[in-house]
């Protein structure tokens, strides 16, 4: 099960270039097991035992299942859909010398550089095409190697090991092709499309790495592939919403974009996608506002985003008592200043799960003098205040090009998510739950 689990995740992380292609591989997974689309802009007509989702920006979406009796709350795992790259810039183009073609693009995300050169590179993203009734988006994914970012030869940069600082707007643009590739960008964009490049009036284009993903190790216990923060997640999270027992909550697998870059935006964790998704099930269900306010007091978020496993050969970078490692079990992370969400009750909450499902849990926390980054529990919980716990897998090269993880971790998230979306984690008072399982139909 374990290398099953990883091939998956190798299948959708190949075909998952963009937050834009990820959403449509889980909404095609989604469709595969029978869920409706709604549309934000349609009155929704929900019925119990439904099953649904939806998306915003094409790049966001959240899908839910609707008990089949009145629910109690709402049981949440969040994700998200991007990963730091570059993004061609408008006019992307860039003739040098009469001789090479670059390709002008800047940073999403914070990224390490150097993982970015002298590696197969492709495009691929968004684009806007006209039609005669108006515009339509088309995803897009050039499935050939065709830029590549050259890093400068030692004999011109003798400093090169002794740690430069690159400059993103000199050293990390893509060799595209020579002096003919000037004006083809458009020209291979719309042939991808089978449009002219007349009807292309706008779009969404990003590098991706070309890199096959990989099992290795002594014991094949170790995974690498691009994209592990954060589809490492996303997958599990959706394997568990799929496989997952019947139980009295609304459970809701959300996964957003833009984490990588604060996710202030309409489609990010800190929108009112959430909200605005929760009250409308609420009000087509035939609750009332107190109903709402009742339910999210009553409800459970886990927010999965991946964690840095000690690294072999830093060690004195991690904390001395809170550092974990590949294949030893779920991370649960804290962080006394909030930017992650795990307070005593949540945690406590998290682990009697994982316990339930013989799952090894590890603690991570920053070493004190070392800030850590936030994630989406704490920015989603801005628009629907819920006890969260911040969890994910231990990994290593964060934010490189090419990650890497363990093996047996990723179906320790899934049985552990599972356990989670299988049962109904109520929280009776404040500071206290109770976690019961649906007994099965006779």
């Amino acid at each position: 099960m374990e290398n099953t689990y990883a091939q998956q995740l190798f299948s959708m992380i190949q075909s998952s270039p963009t937050s834009f292609h990820a959403v449509r591989s889980i909404c095609r997974r989604l469709e595969q097991e029978g869920f409706q689309e709604l549309l934000e802009r349609d009155a929704w007509n929900l019925s119990p035992g439904g099953r649904y989702y939806l998306t915003r920006n094409q790049s966001s979406v959240l899908a839910f299942a609707v008990p089949q009796g009145n629910y109690e709350n709402f049981q949440i795992v969040a994700s998200h859909s991007d990963s730091p790259t570059f993004k061609l810039k408008e006019h992307a183009a860039m003739g040098v010398n009469g001789h090479y073609t670059m390709l002008n693009t800047e940073r999403y995300g914070g990224m390490l550089y150097s993982t970015w050169l002298d590696r197969p590179l492709s495009i691929a993203g968004r684009v806007m095409v006209r039609r005669q009734d108006g515009i339509s988006s088309q995803l897009i994914q050039f499935d050939r190697d065709l830029v590549l970012i050259p890093n400068l030869a030692i004999h011109m940069n003798r400093a090169a090991n002794e740690g430069v600082a690159m400059n993103p707007q000199v050293d990390l643009l893509p060799l595209f092709g020579d002096e003919r590739a000037k004006d083809s960008l458009c020209q291979l964009v719309a042939e991808e499309c089978s449009v002219q490049p007349q009807e292309i009036v706008g779009s969404d284009l990003y590098l991706y790495n070309r890199c096959a993903p990989s099992i290795w190790g002594a014991n094949r216990e170790y995974l690498s592939c691009p994209q592990l923060d954060d589809l490492e997640c996303v997958f599990a999270s959706l394997e568990a919403f799929l496989s997952s027992q019947p139980s009295r909550s609304i459970k809701v697998c959300a996964v957003f974009d833009n984490e990588e870059v604060g996710s202030s935006t309409k489609q990010g964790a800190a929108s009112t996608f959430l909200y605005d998704t929760l009250q409308r099930v609420n009000w087509s269900l035939g609750g009332t506002m107190e109903d709402y306010h009742r339910a999210v007091a009553s409800s459970f978020m886990v927010s999965a985003d991946n964690a840095h496993a000690q690294h072999p050969n830093h060690p004195e970078k991690t904390d001395s008592t809170n550092c974990v490692y590949l294949n030893e079990g779920v991370v649960v992370k804290h962080n006394a200043n909030q930017k992650y969400t795990t307070d005593g009750v949540s945690a406590a909450v998290f682990q009697s799960l994982c316990e339930r499902a013989s799952v090894p849990v590890q603690h991570f926390a920053n070493r004190s003098d070392i800030p850590g980054g936030s994630t989406l529990g704490n920015l989603s919980t801005l628009q629907v205040p819920m006890n969260t716990v911040d969890i994910g897998l231990a990994q290593l090269a964060m934010h490189s090009s090419y990650e890497t993880a363990g093996v047996k971790d990723l179906e320790y998230l899934v049985r552990a998510l599972r356990e989670f979306y299988s049962s109904t984690v109520t929280m009776v008072s404040d500071g206290s739950c109770r976690i019961e399982k649906q007994q099965p139909q006779a």
